[in-house]
């Protein structure tokens, strides 16, 4: 290809983390202790829940080996930032979600290359679709770990410039999603095109069935109406750019294909959410 997508990606998941380092603070991980039935609910539904949903679901549809590994690398990845958003505009409990998002994007980088260590080794992937789990684990850290610890340094030590900086890169965000699904999607379009009836299928039905895990969570935990929206918002949303970024990295897959799920998921992901929440407001009114 004439261009090297991983010099948009990889900068993009550092911005993105970094932005989300600085809307958080120690504070939010103190929710786990406060409150923890609802933490641990939702970290259920991010950590097992959804990767074995996503397993069946590959299983199913006999996904092609490239496709299934997109697919179950979006189950295992944390849940995206603007969670927080939707959760603020469907009435939820934002704190939660805040909790949520802080708590699983420090867990899943470790438990992202244990779980697809386990599925590379045990679903008879093709020899040329290989995990480095050390470089992964590595980048991980670098790439994730590290922006979102500067984030929080940052917002601790210089309040007033995490402020300023945070109005710059909120502004930033999206359109640089919206850039690198862009190019994406053009240098890819056939294959996209060619696969969107499956792979749109198979992704809608994974933000489906794990928006119903977090209900049936939820509800099994007897959880307030706010949790149980944070919930089912928190498990059906997840950090299409690290999936993205993961399989597009020279130093772990280096394969854009792999990228393609978490392309299409993101589409169908802000299509159902926005469906959502809209019908938790109309509820609400």
């Amino acid at each position: 290809m004439p261009f090297n997508s991983v010099l948009i990606v990889l900068p993009i998941l550092t911005l993105l983390m970094f932005e989300l380092g600085l809307n958080l603070s120690l504070s939010d991980f103190r929710l786990f202790v406060d409150r923890p039935k609802p933490v641990i609910c939702g970290l259920v539904g991010q950590i097992i829940a959804l990767p074995v949903i996503a397993y069946i679901l590959g299983t199913v549809f006999h996904l092609e080996p490239v496709f299934f590994v997109g697919l179950m690398l979006i189950a295992c990845c944390p849940g995206g930032s603007s969670s927080n958003v939707f959760s603020l505009l469907a009435k939820g409990d934002v704190a939660l979600s805040v909790s949520l998002t802080a708590c699983s994007s420090v867990i899943t980088l470790f438990t992202l290359p244990l779980i697809m260590g386990l599925v590379m080794t045990n679903s008879g992937m093709p020899a040329d679709i290989h995990l480095p789990v050390g470089n992964l684990l590595m980048q991980n850290l670098v790439l994730m770990f590290l922006p979102i610890a500067i984030g929080i340094f940052i917002r601790k030590k210089y309040p007033k410039a995490a402020v300023a900086i945070d109005k710059v890169l909120s502004k930033i965000a999206f359109p640089a999603l919206i850039l690198l699904a862009g190019i994406f999607f053009i240098q890819h379009r056939e294959t996209i095109i060619d696969r969107f009836g499956q792979l749109g299928l198979v992704t809608t039905l994974l933000i489906l069935l794990s928006m119903g895990a977090g209900s049936l969570i939820s509800r099994g935990c007897h959880l307030t109406s706010k949790e149980h929206r944070t919930l089912i918002i928190e498990i059906g949303m997840q950090n299409a750019a690290q999936a993205i970024a993961v399989a597009s990295s020279p130093f772990v897959f280096n394969n854009d294909i792999i990228a393609i799920p978490a392309i299409v998921y993101a589409l169908m992901m802000n299509v159902v959410l926005l469906i959502y929440v809209a019908l938790c407001l109309r509820k609400k009114n």
